[in-house]
């Protein structure tokens, strides 16, 4: 945010995947923007766009065995429910790390210069979605 020579409330989002402005006064919202400054080059967010998608994959591998390993919710679970517990954790560790590293690395990160950075809300759900899933992983 605070772009100089651009309007007081334009902010730049820019994500693993897409970069997009929006005007905060109307809610305009405008993606697909170029990338003038490198960012989809840099290694942070070329790991994430490898790590997400795969830990998304891992995870319903993971959900599925667990599906079948507690299914009938015996005293005993299935060797099966250890393996996804295993798998759950393994998805977790997959989304924490490049969500720590693109954090490690934001100020890093090319921006417009003389602009104002700022942690948006899809890294805090990456951190919490990561803890969520390998406690889960653990509880397995």
């Amino acid at each position: 945010s605070l772009v100089p020579d651009q309007p007081i409330d334009l902010v730049t989002e820019q994500g693993i995947w897409d970069i997009c402005t929006e005007r905060q006064s109307s809610h305009d919202r405008l993606c697909g923007q170029a990338d003038e400054l490198g960012y989809f080059k840099q290694v942070p967010v070329q790991v994430a766009q490898g790590m997400m998608p795969s830990s998304l994959v891992l995870t319903l591998v993971g959900l599925l065995v667990a599906a079948l390993g507690v299914r009938c919710w015996q005293k005993e679970p299935r060797t099966l429910a250890g393996v996804a517990g295993l798998v759950l954790l393994l998805s977790g560790l997959l989304s924490l790390v490049p969500a720590s590293w693109y954090t490690h690395e934001l100020w890093a990160l090319p921006a417009p210069a003389g602009s104002t950075l700022v942690v948006g809300y899809s890294l805090v759900l990456s951190y919490l979605g990561s803890c969520f899933e390998i406690l889960g992983g653990l509880g397995l």
